[in-house]
Parts: structure tokens; C-alpha cells; sequence
């Protein structure tokens, strides 16, 4: 199985580092898309491997939920932003729902981000239709704020992806058509974001919540979906807890 991942902005520090390697520049790694930049600005998603047996499976830069094993039109779910604790790294972190990215070569996806630069956190919000670069929303993100996100996808593959941050006070809705989606998975994850460099330091973002996680309209649960903890060799970075009334979970960060 392989599992579809965000490239993250990097820090001006990584940008010195990886700055010859031009924007876009595949690495060996399958799928995997660069685009340096400064942190806060767009970058991309793109496929990485996944490990274990259906239902209970190890990723390397997921932790959460994903359906699969049929036709996906609709996913929904919302969760509150955790808090980044930073120290001298730069780290990275997201939160999503999405249709595809597990199994297919498509994405489409929103959700939010807590990033460390420099020993302080940056907050922002996003979306994605892989290929194409993702797009930052300008919009304010605080620790504390709950998202609450729904993704739809219509019988010609127009895409409505809606992001709202109550605490706030606002909602970005941003319709979208990509004609070579799959629509084969459904999924609700905390990621550690990539480079071409491979998979960047997560954020210790502590624990994130998310409930209401729902796929065609029913609870994620009912489609016996893979539950996914985040591992890099030996090391456990995250763990994703089993479901709740089978669309509530919590991830729980573990290591960088």
C-alpha cells in the first residue's frame, strides 16, 4: 500500500541547503515533489510507502484513519488545533481530511499546519489538488481553534473543499475539478510533512483530537478502515488511538 504525503515549506535554513535543487525536482524516493521555500509558503503532496497488514498499518509520515475498498464522494470531519511546542529545530506538522493519497496517484485535501522556526511556532491553513502545488489560505490559525472540514466530490469529479475555523469566524470554500482523481480512499491524518530530502522532523504538536470523522456520509468505523501509526524504523513518531462511536480518535505525538 503507499499513502499520499505533504511537502511542506522549508525553513530559509533548509532552503540554503537544498536551494540548488531546482523547484519540482523528483527524489528516488517514489513520488516524492520539492518546492524550497520560505516557511508559510505552498508546497506539494505526493506518495510514500506504507507497511503492515490491512486495518493496522505503519506509515512513515502518517497517523489516522483511511478508508478504502470502494467508490469515496464525501469525507467530513473536525478537529482542534494542538499547540506547537518548538525547541532550536525546525519541525513540521499537519492536519487534513482528504479523498485519495492511499493507494492512488491523486489528492485532494485541506486542513491546517503548525510549523517551528527558529523556536517559534507558525499556524496557518491549506489546501491541495495534487498535482497541482497546494495553496496557503491568508486566513488567522491559533492553538486552540477548531477546524471542522468537508470535502465533496460530484459524479464529473468537481471538487468542493470547505475549511472552517469557528473559533475565528471564517470559512474558505474553493471548488475544484480533476479529472484523473480515483476517488478510492478516505482519510482523516496528522502528517510529518517531506522534502526531497525524505520526511521532515514532526512538530511536537502533543495530542490533536478529531471527531465527526465520517466517509459517504457514515462513520469512518463502518468501513473498517486501516489505522495508521506514524513510524520511522524502530521509533514510533505517532500513535493513533482506536476509534471512539467510530469517528472520533486522537493522535498522540511520540518523537521528531
Amino acid at each position: 500500500m503507499s499513502t499520499t504525503r505533504r511537502v511542506t515549506a522549508l525553513s530559509a535554513t533548509l532552503f540554503a541547503v537544498l536551494g540548488a535543487a531546482a523547484p519540482g525536482l523528483a527524489s528516488a524516493a517514489p513520488g516524492i515533489a520539492d518546492r524550497p521555500m520560505s516557511p508559510g509558503a505552498a508546497a506539494s503532496h505526493h506518495v510514500l510507502p506504507m507497511a503492515g497488514g490491512a486495518r493496522n498499518s505503519s506509515s512513515s509520515n502518517w497517523s489516522g484513519y483511511a478508508a478504502t475498498g470502494s467508490t469515496f464522494t464525501k469525507v467530513s470531519a473536525s478537529w482542534v488545533q494542538p499547540t506547537g511546542h518548538c525547541g532550536s529545530g525546525t519541525t513540521y506538522s499537519s492536519f487534513w481530511i482528504g479523498l485519495d493519497g492511499d493507494g492512488s496517484s491523486t489528492v485532494e485535501q485541506t486542513g491546517s499546519e503548525v510549523d517551528c522556526s527558529g523556536g517559534s511556532p507558525q499556524y496557518y491553513s491549506w489546501y491541495e489538488m495534487y498535482p497541482a502545488y497546494p495553496v496557503n489560505f491568508s486566513n488567522t490559525v491559533r492553538p486552540g481553534d477548531h477546524f471542522t472540514s468537508t470535502i465533496t466530490a460530484s459524479s464529473s469529479k468537481t471538487f468542493t473543499l470547505v475549511l472552517t475555523d469557528s473559533t475565528q469566524g471564517w470559512t474558505r470554500t474553493v471548488t475544484k475539478s480533476l479529472s484523473s482523481a480515483a476517488l478510492a480512499s478516505a482519510e482523516v491524518i496528522a502528517e510529518a510533512p517531506s522534502s526531497s530530502s525524505g520526511v521532515l522532523p514532526l512538530t511536537n504538536f502533543g495530542t490533536v483530537s478529531f471527531s465527526g470523522a465520517t466517509a459517504n456520509g457514515q462513520s469512518i468505523g463502518n468501513y473498517s478502515p486501516d489505522r495508521i501509526n506514524m513510524v520511522s524504523g524502530s521509533t514510533t513518531k505517532a500513535s493513533t488511538s482506536a476509534l471512539s462511536s467510530g469517528s472520533a480518535f486522537t493522535v498522540t505525538w511520540k518523537h521528531a
